[in-house]
């Protein structure tokens, strides 16, 4: 055993010893997510699996190095030749992951290979650092200052720029999938994803931190003093293994939207543009939209879409959708959940909370949650059920 150790060392300090732990952690996480991905062929949990295997790699060279590793041969070598911070894909596997999660049907194409590309180049880079220090001059030279590649200034700076730009580019897509979905179902709370937003805030304080450092420490380049940043992404890395290990052990949301690839979506999107609907026609629709609504009751289908609004009317989502815009300022998703609170509020009147539960009533009515039913009802009464009930209910 002890010979192990020799040919081996890792020096136990606190700084090592407390970044091994959640680099372990990590890993362990990486390798459930992508367990779980393979059994349920889920190609999202890939590439948050990736994504959380290349942030154990990330704390590799400072969990290594405070166990003494730069200071030892032949350990110094295998951390100087191996690209632990691949910096360059962090970025795109947190904008794959995105959207993967909020479109099942997302095709790869030949073009989204160029997301890699500096990746690609800088794997490349330090495949020609290796063969020329290694194996033709066995002498360093790329290495002549003896400081590891991965932590050179224009590569953690070029690094953050990278995260950054597909954060921003990652949020922009789940703003659009949140806006589509507003406009084309009623149940847009159930496939909000709110995972992404958390998982995008813990992401966006690693990038903050980084930066402000960047500009305030001006001792943050010296390798002792990185400390507290590297404790800080290790917990945030942390909280993301285990939110999104509960996500993935979850499954995906049972109703999803895939507002892009519908077919049927796609052959109204074929359609001219509309700018608006004549005063007299939006007059019309909205007067069939209503009676659509009292008198068959489609709200209380709890996975009741625009697409599907248009075909019980014999038109289509343009039409209908610009008509619920502009003749009732809402979009599809709250003026669904406007009928649907109203009609609430109509059976309580009616005492029918004598018979059944507040959430019974809310389910008949179309809604398909608690947490979705009590938000809806305040927004578009500015009251909660129960004070509702409290001041209109005997």
């Amino acid at each position: 055993m002890d010979e192990i150790f020799e040919l081996v060392p890792f020096d136990h300090n606190e700084k090592s010893s407390i970044l091994l732990i959640f680099f372990f952690h990590a890993i362990i996480f990486a390798a459930l997510i992508l367990k779980n991905s393979i059994e349920e062929n889920r190609r999202a949990s890939h590439w948050l699996a990736l994504f959380l295997l290349l942030g154990a790699l990330y704390l590799c060279p400072f969990m290594l190095g405070y166990a003494g590793w730069y200071g030892r041969d032949p350990y110094r070598a295998f951390m100087f030749f191996v690209p632990f911070n691949q910096l360059f894909l962090i970025g795109p596997v947190f904008f794959f992951y995105v959207q993967t999660l909020l479109d099942k049907q997302l095709v790869y194409t030949k073009r989204d290979l160029l997301h890699f590309a500096p990746a690609i180049v800088y794997l490349i880079y330090s495949l020609v650092v290796f063969v020329t220090d290694i194996l033709l001059l066995d002498a360093y030279y790329f290495y002549a200052d003896e400081q590891d590649k991965d932590l050179d200034q224009w590569y953690q700076i070029a690094g953050v720029i990278s995260m950054l730009a597909y954060l921003l580019l990652s949020l922009r897509y789940y703003q659009s999938y949140r806006k589509i979905s507003l406009q084309e179902v009623s149940f847009a709370d159930a496939i909000a994803f709110k995972w992404i937003r958390n998982f995008a805030v813990a992401f966006s304080i690693i990038l903050f931190l980084r930066i402000v450092f960047f500009f305030t420490n001006t001792d943050f380049w010296n390798f002792g003093d990185k400390f507290w940043y590297y404790l800080v992404f290790s917990l945030l890395l942390l909280y993301i293994s285990i939110s999104g290990y509960s996500q993935t052990i979850k499954g995906s949301i049972k109703v999803y939207l895939s507002p892009i690839k519908e077919p049927d979506q796609i052959e109204y999107k074929r359609e001219k543009p509309m700018d608006g609907i004549p005063e007299k026609s939006a007059k019309e629709w909205r007067t069939k939209i209503i009676r659509m609504f009292e008198e068959e009751h489609i709200y209380k289908d709890p996975n009741l879409t625009l697409t599907d609004l248009a075909k019980r009317l014999h038109s289509n989502r343009s039409i209908i959708s610009k008509v619920i815009n502009q003749e009732f300022q809402l979009n599809f998703n709250d003026f669904v959940n406007e009928r649907r609170a109203q009609a609430v509020m109509e059976k309580l009147k009616n005492g029918d909370h004598v018979k059944h539960t507040l959430l019974g009533i809310a389910l008949d009515c179309g809604f398909n949650s608690k947490t979705t039913f009590n938000r809806a009802f305040k927004k578009h009464t500015g009251l909660t059920p129960h004070q509702f009930m409290e001041n209109n209910v005997k």
